[in-house]
């Protein structure tokens, strides 16, 4: 009977269903370390939490390790945010829990370390350099030439990368590279950006799933009015069974030479596909993706439970293949204009007329909503549909009807 303690910041929606999905594995006995007291745990899931200990600072290893260690003989310290990976790996390693140590944790979590590690193994990458300096970042520019991008040593997917196109926007940047505050510094790819999703047990790749981005992370944080989609196509289409071997070798890499302790996992890869044919691993995280991808996973593959077949697979090392039945996608909807709240949204009707049957949730946007903080928008909707380009007329439909504005 494993232990897991699982690691939830706050009992939030989306984090309870990770929390209510470990719960519900027979034979697990489930633990929950928290920034919340015991009194914040949802009543539906008291009675399945047997332990619970409270940081003050979910970032530190050393609290993190403390708590493991309080609440005894755990099997698996666990937790499904990017910025959690690396002091977990910290905690395991205080506390004896077996799984991913600091050594690789930091080739998922550093960034310019995961593509040094990369390239040690003959897995393309853009060309980057970890910069502490303007010196070093001009010098950087000399060798790659405009454009570029420049984001912070461990970065979270696209969040805080800055595009250098001039010298101009060099000038410009918010934030400037020192010796405590290193950048990352990549030469900016022109491509078509994928996701693909691997379960990994003792370091063997079982599943593949991807995605594609429409239009880029990195235009999306650009663009901010810009609303975007994920699709997850029903075809096992040539350019992710292409990718299927870079995928590998990528991870064998990261994961390291003792794939039996470190190498089971849930990992979330964004690669590039450029002109060219070339195919670029561009960032890999260790952990479940984001942006609705674990539902659209779902969606597409008979209706399994992936947040549940996750947890199942971190706690007995087991994942059944699931077969892909149809295609999924998600719409994110942003509004224009200045001001901090919603004051109106439009075509909501049409949208969902138009998406028809392949609707299956949608979160509406609300006159009066405080603007959001993140690029996910004021709300959102998921589609499914026997083929991928129902899916994506779907997609099209919702956000090219649904308009908001800010005020």
């Amino acid at each position: 009977m494993p232990h897991i303690a699982f690691v939830a910041p706050h009992f939030l929606e989306n984090t309870n269903r990770y929390v209510s999905a470990f719960a519900e594995q027979p034979g697990v006995t489930l633990s929950v370390i928290s920034a919340d007291p015991a009194s914040s745990i949802p009543a539906e899931l008291k009675a399945r939490i047997s332990g619970h200990y409270q940081v003050a600072d979910l970032g530190d290893g050393a609290q993190l390790g403390k708590a493991a260690r309080a609440l005894g003989n755990v099997d698996r310290l666990t937790g499904a945010l990017e910025q959690l990976q690396l002091p977990m790996a910290h905690a395991r390693e205080i506390a004896g829990v077996p799984g991913m140590l600091p050594a690789i944790a930091r080739n998922f979590r550093d960034k310019d370390r995961m593509k040094e590690v990369l390239r040690a193994h003959g897995v393309p990458v853009a060309a980057s350099a970890l910069v502490t300096s303007e010196a070093e970042l001009k010098a950087f520019i000399r060798k790659v030439g405009f454009p570029i991008i420049v984001k912070p040593q461990a970065g979270l997917g696209a969040r805080s990368t800055q595009r250098v196109m001039t010298e101009a926007d060099l000038a410009a940047l918010p934030f400037a590279p020192t010796g405590t505050q290193p950048l990352q510094a990549e030469q900016f790819v022109r491509a078509r950006e994928h996701t693909c999703e691997t379960v990994s047990v003792h370091g063997k790749g079982l599943w593949r799933s991807g995605t594609r981005y429409f239009p880029s992370p990195l235009e999306v944080l650009e663009t901010p009015w810009v609303q975007y989609c994920v699709l997850l196509p029903r075809e096992a289409e040539p350019t992710w069974s292409a990718f299927a071997g870079t995928n590998e070798a990528a991870l064998k890499a990261l994961f390291g030479e003792d794939p039996l302790v470190t190498g089971t996992a849930l990992t979330h890869m964004e690669w590039f596909l450029c002109d060219d044919g070339a195919m670029l691993v561009n960032e890999v995280g260790a952990r479940p993706p984001g942006v609705h991808i674990m539902p659209l996973m779902g969606l597409a593959h008979g209706g399994v439970d992936m947040i549940r077949a996750w947890a199942e697979l971190i706690a007995f090392d087991r994942f059944t293949p699931p077969a892909r039945t149809a295609a999924a996608g998600a719409a994110f909807f942003r509004g224009q204009g200045k001001g901090d709240r919603i004051v109106s949204v439009e075509g909501l009707e049409r949208a969902i007329l138009e998406a028809g049957g392949a609707l299956v949730e949608l979160r509406t946007p609300k006159v009066g909503m405080a603007r959001a903080p993140g690029y996910e928008g004021e709300g959102w909707a998921t589609v499914k549909h026997p083929t991928t380009e129902g899916a994506k007329q779907a997609l099209l439909a919702l956000i090219q009807n649904v308009q908001i504005r800010y005020g």
